[in-house]
């Protein structure tokens, strides 16, 4: 849930400061497009594997297939079976085909998979106010190389994620067959294996420079590791237990639409309900958007409702739940519902909302959750250790969260940020341990059984939280606020959480009946998650050993594109154009931002949060202003001066949100 730090590692989600040229200015005449109703296996004239996503339209081009979305706005990708025989000689051919030569940022190697023998993947200077995303890729088998190159409108990006995600996710060698779990016989994991577990994650632990993490497992109804490595927080001695509590971020979802099943369970409420028809208040966007929503789909992240965070980010602390729910209101979707996973925090906390007046009516929209979710969920599972009380959870054996500051330090990180979810609690502010995780995913492997054998909920309302509601890739598709992943041959059910310093996962097997809960106290913790996933099926279904180099390359990328990010900054910031920032600026939807002076640092203050700002010249002349402080790192401002007034603009992947000077 929290928003990215400057994404200079991830290759496909970078703006590009350089213009667009026709596909075909490489010269050779291009053959007819032909496009996909749905899904549909394709590859390159080599033979490269790759998906096309469902409407989008392929081209071939000599040694190339051009690949483009829906949209009619220059967005491409080009796939080019390269006859160079390096990486960086193969991406050059590449941007060839798009006539593109993007300013060079970094190049990070990732270990083999899928097939490939090597892989290496570019980052690029853009400048924000073009709203481009812009990476590449390169992928050797044996001695040919496949490049891979991006340009694609920002918004366009991030709707489209999930498709973007399944053009790369089967982008193989021909004649390559993933390697699959079905049918395996899962191992017991005995105490070997469970060494091996712990053994792995204390690696990753300190390759990560996380302070402290939290594992357990449970196998056949039992718990089989409860264990904590590291340190609660920096420079303190005490030591992280199965028992100690972290925030939980998205997990919280999951555990909110359980308390709307068990509602569904007693007859009080209706999955396919309208969601005006059970709170007569809700509204999402206009009338006709309003009527189509049920119950649902305000957890199905399948309506077309973008993320947009900024409002509660910049906000929280003057936020309410019922001014969450009228914000709701102003919103709207920009895909069809069914359409596109699109995730949205304030639809989730919606969901929480009315399910606590379903449950208590009449009550405050915050009391009534908390109240439904302690009635139905938290003591009926004996989770007697997971709050949505702040105070309450941040005594005793808690963690605090860390993050880098602008050097690469790991510092522990103040919860400003972190404050701001307490108004949209359901969709991420609860506290919990592994412990209380634990009895929580035992029920979700024993459809719904209590540890004594009593029915806690029906199956059938616990499982129709799991049927499938919106495709986030091949094989992977988004539930109720549960991921169901079949990519491997096997089901795993799981989803992750993310707030500012803390990131965690809760994954299950159910027909191995299986389970596994990570909580981490590090920014850093979010590479951990899904290493350990793939660890544990590599223990259980004897499979290949991908996990460590994979998690150790992305350490290793991680601190390069960090490198390099930082080599974009000036800090401190420069004085002239600090000076030259106003003292107040506006934004209807966010807000004012005070710019504050001490010391001659200069900081942007939003009232949820403040961070020290440095200087970010941008490669189009524009120049932008960074947050550094570990609690806000990576908010990236630019000035847009216009018509004698000063003004900043701020960006999420589909919305601009401009700050006007307040004189």
């Amino acid at each position: 849930m929290r928003p990215s730090v400057h994404p200079l590692v991830l290759a496909l989600l970078l703006a590009s400061p350089f213009a667009v040229l026709p596909a075909h200015a490489a010269g050779e005449a291009a053959a007819a497009p032909a496009d996909a109703a749905a899904d549909t296996p394709s590859k390159t004239p080599r033979g490269t594997t790759f998906i096309l996503p469902g409407g989008w339209t392929q081209r071939v081009q000599g040694n190339a297939v051009l690949v483009m979305p829906p949209e009619a706005d220059g967005s491409r990708v080009a796939i080019v079976d390269a006859k160079a025989a390096t990486a960086d000689a193969a991406v050059a051919e590449a941007w060839t085909v798009l006539g593109m030569t993007p300013k060079f940022l970094v190049a990070s190697d990732a270990a083999p998979k899928d097939g490939w023998d090597a892989r290496r993947f570019y980052d690029y200077d853009v400048a924000a106010n073009d709203k481009r995303a812009v990476g590449a890729r390169a992928l050797r088998k044996g001695k040919e190389w496949t490049a891979m190159v991006i340009d694609v409108d920002q918004a366009i990006a991030e709707k489209r994620g999930s498709q973007f995600g399944k053009l790369s996710q089967r982008l193989q060698p021909g004649g390559y067959t993933r390697e699959s779990f079905a049918g395996r016989t899962a191992h017991k994991l005995d105490q070997a294996r469970l060494q091996q577990v712990a053994a792995f994650v204390e690696e990753m632990r300190e390759e990560f420079e996380v302070p402290g993490v939290a594992i357990g497992i449970v196998q056949d109804g039992k718990v089989v590791m409860s264990q904590g490595f590291g340190v609660r927080e920096l420079g303190k001695p005490d030591k992280v237990e199965g028992d100690t509590r972290f925030m939980i971020a998205s997990n919280t979802k999951a555990l909110t639409t359980l308390m709307l099943a068990k509602l569904v369970d007693a007859g009080k409420l209706d999955w396919s309900a309208p969601a005006a028809s059970v709170y007569p208040a809700f509204k999402l966007g206009d009338a006709a958007t309003t009527g189509k929503v049920l119950v649902k789909h305000l957890v199905c992240a399948c309506t077309g409702v973008p993320r947009q965070d900024f409002e509660w980010l910049f906000e929280g602390e003057k936020q309410t739940p019922a001014t969450v729910m009228a914000t709701l209101g102003t919103m709207q979707p920009t895909s069809g519902f069914g359409e596109l996973f699109q995730y949205s925090n304030p639809m989730a906390a919606a969901a929480g909302f009315i399910g606590g007046q379903v449950a208590y009516p009449g009550t405050e929209l915050g009391a009534g959750y908390d109240r439904a979710m302690q009635a139905l969920v938290f003591d009926p599972l004996g989770m007697r250790n997971t709050t949505f009380d702040y105070a309450k959870a941040q005594t005793g054996d808690y963690a605090a969260p860390h993050g880098y500051d602008i050097d690469h330090k790991v510092e522990v990180m103040g919860m400003g940020l972190n404050d701001t979810i307490v108004s949209s609690r359901p969709a991420g502010a609860a506290w919990s341990s592994v412990n209380d995780l634990l009895k929580y995913v035992q029920m979700e492997i024993d459809h719904g059984l209590l540890p004594d054998g009593s029915r806690y909920i029906g199956e059938a309302a616990l499982l129709q939280r799991r049927e499938p509601q919106i495709a986030t890739g091949v094989d992977r598709q988004y539930a109720m606020a549960l991921a169901v992943d079949k990519s491997d041959g096997v089901t795993v059910v799981d989803h992750g959480g993310d707030m500012g310093g803390f990131h965690s996962n809760m994954m299950w097997w159910p027909e191995q009946k299986v389970g596994a809960v990570i909580l981490t106290n590090a920014d850093e913790g979010v590479n951990l998650r899904g290493p350990l996933k793939r660890r544990l099926m590599e223990l259980m279904f004897d499979g290949e050993a991908q996990a460590e180099a994979t998690a150790k390359a992305a350490s290793k990328a991680n601190r390069e594109g960090f490198d390099a990010f930082r080599k974009l900054l000036q800090v401190p910031g420069d004085k002239q154009a600090l000076a030259g920032l106003a003292s107040r600026y506006h934004n209807d939807a966010l807000g004012e931002l005070l710019v504050t002076r001490k010391d001659d640092k200069v900081s942007f203050d939003v009232g949820a949060f403040s961070s020290e700002v440095a200087t970010m010249p941008q490669p189009d002349g524009s120049l932008g202003f960074v947050t550094i402080d570990p609690v806000a790192l990576g908010f990236l401002f630019v000035r847009a001066d216009k018509d004698g007034t000063r003004k900043l603009v701020v960006r999420d992947g589909q919305h601009e949100y401009l700050f006007d000077e307040v004189k």
